[in-house]
């Protein structure tokens, strides 16, 4: 793979925040994201209505931010949406595309997830597309065949968008469960999506583990040779937990 990829653990909030838990949240992640910089990049992906807090309050700290979510489109009559360019106003880095609870809960298929892509990229944000199967394809052997078909409406966007990307596993069946992939279970998906992005040249793309990942099991998720860091979900809301993750 050559040169070796900086860890990048993100923390996915969801749907949770309040202006004063989230003030003193963001106050202990930046000052301990200072202690980790240069083995591990850490950021943030908050609900829309805080980005200008975490734009606030990290601007110029080690600790990036970013968002959940992004339109496809530049704007218009889109109610409710979010483009791409709002959310670079707010300085996000970040933005999740493809989250397993927005395939779910509002039917995105994989076709849109790859113009969100775009359209992050299109307004200087790293998408972070996240893949992984439900627990009923799991059992059924179909991991491979799902994440290929996840996969391909990204890829066909080319080498020089992929270039810019970061790509996260989430199965399904771990995600808010509980469960876990074991280290080895997670690292062979990671090694069947790092084989399919170096088709198109970007071998180099960091691929995080998400699904229940907390402080007991990440060291051993995280040695293993493909995942590159951590989407985290509810121990993001955790300061302590959050950064004992991004340090194991």
């Amino acid at each position: 793979m050559g040169q070796a990829i900086t860890r990048l653990v993100i923390g996915n909030w969801k749907m949770h925040g309040k202006l004063a838990t989230n003030q003193a949240l963001l106050e202990a992640l930046a000052a301990g994201s200072m202690s980790l910089s240069g083995q591990c990049h850490l950021g943030v992906c908050v609900p829309f209505p805080y980005l200008a807090q975490a734009q606030a309050q990290l601007q110029g700290s080690a600790l990036s931010w970013g968002a959940q979510d992004v339109s496809a489109h530049l704007g218009g009559a889109y109610t409710g949406e979010v483009a791409a360019p709002m959310l670079a106003d707010f300085g996000a880095q970040w933005v999740l595309v493809g989250h397993s609870e927005r395939r779910a809960m509002h039917g995105e298929d994989s076709a849109l997830v790859a113009s969100k892509a775009q359209a992050a990229l299109n307004a200087g944000i790293t998408p972070v597309v996240c893949i992984g199967e439900t627990l009923e394809q799991h059992d059924a052997g179909h991991t491979d065949a799902v994440i290929a078909d996840q996969l391909a409406p990204v890829l066909a966007l080319g080498p020089q968008a992929l270039a810019k990307m970061v790509f996260a596993y989430e199965p399904v069946w771990a995600i808010g469960t509980g469960q876990s992939a074991t280290p080895d279970q997670a690292q062979a998906v990671h090694a069947t999506i790092r084989e399919r992005l170096a088709a198109f040249d970007a071998a180099d793309r960091p691929i995080l583990y998400g699904g229940s990942v907390k402080a007991d099991n990440a060291a051993g998720l995280l040695s293993m040779p493909d995942i590159n860091g951590a989407l985290v979900g509810g121990a993001s809301l955790l300061a302590e937990e959050f950064l004992r993750i991004a340090a194991a």
